[in-house]
């Protein structure tokens, strides 16, 4: 199937690991020009490397660029500057994908103001300033694509991780109502939940669980393995593929939708 980004400007935050990394390998071996952004220069470059190497491998497409920027998304009073640097230097935003980063590992109950208030300012309060500073063009040029990644704990809560439960939550009715507004200008809104991905965060999720019911890792591992139906963590190629074609000309007609990619791990239909 012919996807129609070629030649599309993508921006996909927290695009230097994980499932933003898987992210933006689909969309840069579907012919997209792709800038991605993370805090960690390092990581950074690594993936920018990795990602034109696609590019390279591909051809086809003499002016597809890759590109990267550091960005603290804590830091939201940068954030419109930072839109107007991407702007100048790499054009008008044709698809967005908004993936943050999590908070601590904890309960609901007993979480302090600041941990409650410096999550929501990253997680949330980023997101919406990101996309409130490209939207405008995107509605001005009749398409756009913007896409909010969450956490399946919107859906069936995550007991370790009490405020990204309530905090990504916020994302999903917030996209839902933004889909409506922009809906008849020809731009999408739609929320990707992932499901067991394999990513260092997950990792990082198995060894708290670990933690606190005191068992290995291996059998975390094992015990959320056996809930998945598929048998398996999902990859991030997986769930880049399912971004790749939510952003595409064939899917004009889905937003304001909630989609999964979780190897049937969430029993609500």
């Amino acid at each position: 199937m012919e996807l129609g980004i070629i030649g599309k400007r993508a921006l996909v935050l927290g695009g230097n690991r994980g499932i933003g990394l898987g992210i933006a390998r689909a969309l840069v071996a579907e012919g997209a020009s792709v800038v991605i952004t993370g805090r960690d220069a390092t990581r950074l470059g690594e993936a920018v490397d990795e990602l034109r190497a696609i590019a390279f491998e591909r051809g086809g497409n003499s002016q597809q660029r890759v590109e990267g920027r550091t960005v603290d998304l804590a830091r939201v009073s940068t954030l419109p500057a930072f839109a107007a640097e991407i702007v100048e230097t790499f054009g008008d935003i044709d698809i967005l994908v908004n993936n943050t980063g999590g908070p601590g590992y904890g309960g609901a109950s007993g979480r302090s103001a600041s941990d409650w208030n410096d999550s929501f300012q990253e997680m949330v309060l980023s997101v919406i300033t990101v996309t409130d500073a490209f939207l405008p063009a995107m509605r001005k040029r009749g398409w756009g694509r913007v896409m909010t990644v969450v956490s399946s704990g919107v859906v069936q809560p995550i007991p370790i991780l009490g405020i990204s439960n309530a905090l990504r939550n916020a994302l999903v009715t917030w996209s839902k109502t933004l889909s409506q507004e922009v809906a008849r200008e020809g731009v999408t809104v739609n929320v990707l939940v992932p499901g067991r991905i394999d990513t260092e965060r997950v990792r990082l999720t198995d060894a708290a669980v670990a933690g606190k019911e005191r068992i290995t890792v291996e059998e975390a591992q094992a015990r959320s393995t056996a809930t998945i139906p598929m048998g398996r963590y999902g990859t991030t190629a997986e769930f880049g593929a399912l971004a790749a074609f939510v952003a595409s000309e064939p899917a004009s007609y889905i937003t304001g939708s909630l989609m999964r990619c979780d190897g049937g791990n969430i029993r609500s239909v």
